[in-house]
């Protein structure tokens, strides 16, 4: 079996990567849909590696979309090996038969925990998105309950996040859990202070209290704060995580399957985790092929948590994938038991998502 071809699909504003082989087996992968055009450029670059190449030699490809540039990392070229490699375990499995998850060892559960996403611009407007999301059948949900801040802030945003999260861990009791995300917009005094008032509620996690450039400002918070502390969503390959297990700065690794060098190297960064006791949860606000490697990992890490999704499929997917009492089933079928209706994706209009630009009240640039 050789590559054929291999080709950027959108799907609204999810970015597919379509691998075709000469015997007709199709493989479906998921790049990072922010800067498309620029993750769509660089799987047309890897294209060279590919063709005429033996999909089953993962490992091999791999290294050589990796090794092959001179500049290494970074979200786009991680993102573009991500969603190819992604494809090609999709093509394995369905050659051989089997979901990926048995090609990294075989299932060690046999449901999968979600967590859904709430929001909203006031308390009362959180309280009703938990609510839903409690109807729905959800048993976690996450918010984030700070605003762009300052690297020093007073008490009136500092007051605003602490009501948020009492309010929410009000409307979904101790039964539920709070996991709260503060996106890098806290530096570590302010992450450490609001993880003291925020304790008593007992959230699952906080996460990225910092931006991720400085293990070091993480590992301060990670030490300090009652709460555990979760990152890794903008890290690539194994190597950037390995500072943040030998500094003991997470309690949660987060690598995104689409961004972080795909399958394997998640599997590897679990690997990794686990002898420092650290759990994974990994991070996927985006589409569904990205969800359906997600839920292959999930099903084979020992270390998992709970996974994160927006999207189950519908609309994308044959067969979406189905939440139950807030868990989902692992998958049964073959590659990553996920095939995209292509009929309905090409009546999906095209987009894309940019980052919103922040901006202080002095008009000083801040993080979104």
């Amino acid at each position: 079996m050789k590559i054929a071809s291999v080709e950027v699909v959108q799907a609204g504003f999810y970015l597919f990567v379509k691998v075709v082989t000469d015997e007709g087996i199709i493989g479906w992968g998921e790049g990072l849909p922010d800067n498309f055009r620029s993750v769509a450029a660089f799987v047309e670059e890897c294209k060279r590696f590919l063709i005429g190449q033996d999909p089953f030699q993962i490992e091999q490809l791999w290294q050589t979309m990796f090794r092959g540039f001179f500049w290494k990392g970074g979200f786009v070229h991680c993102s573009a090996i991500s969603a190819i490699e992604m494809a090609l375990w999709d093509i394995k499995g369905k050659a051989l038969g089997v979901p990926v998850y048995e090609l990294l060892g075989g299932k060690v559960r046999n449901q999968i925990r979600l967590y859904a996403h709430i929001g909203g611009k006031t308390i009362d407007d959180l309280k009703r998105s938990a609510e839903q999301r409690l109807r729905q059948g959800f048993n976690a949900v996450k918010f984030c309950p700070v605003d762009p801040m300052q690297p020093l802030e007073g008490s009136r945003l500092i007051k605003k996040a602490v009501e948020q999260v009492k309010a929410v861990r009000e409307v979904v009791g101790w039964d539920n859990d709070v996991l709260l995300d503060f996106h890098g917009r806290t530096t570590p005094s302010v992450a450490i202070l609001i993880a003291q008032e925020i304790a008593p509620y007992k959230p699952f996690w906080i996460e990225e209290p910092c931006q991720p450039l400085n293990v070091d400002a993480l590992a301060e918070i990670a030490h300090k704060s009652p709460v555990p502390v979760a990152t890794g969503e903008r890290l690539f390959t194994r190597w950037q995580f390995r500072d943040v297990l030998e500094k003991r700065a997470a309690s949660v690794l987060q690598p995104d399957p689409c961004i972080c060098g795909g399958i394997f190297e998640l599997r590897k960064i679990a690997a990794m985790a686990e002898t420092y006791y650290v759990g994974i949860a990994p991070h996927n606000p985006y589409g569904p092929i990205n969800t359906a490697a997600a839920l292959q990992l999930a099903a084979c890490i020992p270390n998992f948590v709970i996974q994160e999704q927006t999207t189950l499929g519908e609309g994308y997917l044959k067969q979406p994938f189905e939440q139950i009492n807030g868990y989902v089933n692992v998958p049964e079928g073959v590659g990553l038991c996920a095939e995209p209706d292509e009929r309905k994706i090409s009546q999906i209009p095209k987009g894309y998502r940019e980052t919103p630009l922040v901006h202080y009240e002095d008009g000083s640039v801040g993080d979104w």
